[in-house]
């Protein structure tokens, strides 16, 4: 079994920063790509970053400049560095990773969310 298990949400105050973590745990052979999604109320949810296994990265529009991702393949985890965050990042975070197990099956995996408010 496989989990993704995400810290680091919480309330900032606009131009405040935050840095969201999600670890990978269980029967793991592998961890390819890996990704922060985000979803606002009433809308979709959208691809906030994303990293390769070779730590190539890709980032929405949105967040280029301020958000930095990053990953720890010793601890299977990866970070997201949230800066100079604004209103409109307010959203449920979502933490979501390629993973093979040991069974050599892969496939998506989603961390739970966690919420990150921006607001004076």
């Amino acid at each position: 079994q496989v989990q993704l298990v995400e810290s680091g949400g919480g309330l900032v105050q606009p131009g405040g920063s935050l840095r969201l973590s999600c670890a990978a745990s269980g029967s793991i052979f592998s961890i390819n790509a890996m990704g922060w999604y985000r979803q606002a109320p009433g809308k979709q949810r959208e691809l906030v970053a994303s990293i390769t296994s070779g730590e190539s990265t890709n980032y929405a529009d949105s967040v280029k400049g301020r958000f930095t991702i990053s990953r720890d393949n010793v601890q299977n985890t990866v970070y997201l560095q949230m800066n100079s965050l604004k209103p409109e990042d307010t959203a449920i975070y979502y933490c979501n990773a390629r993973i093979t197990n040991i069974m050599r099956v892969s496939r998506n995996y989603w961390g739970q969310g966690t919420q990150v408010t921006v607001s004076s």
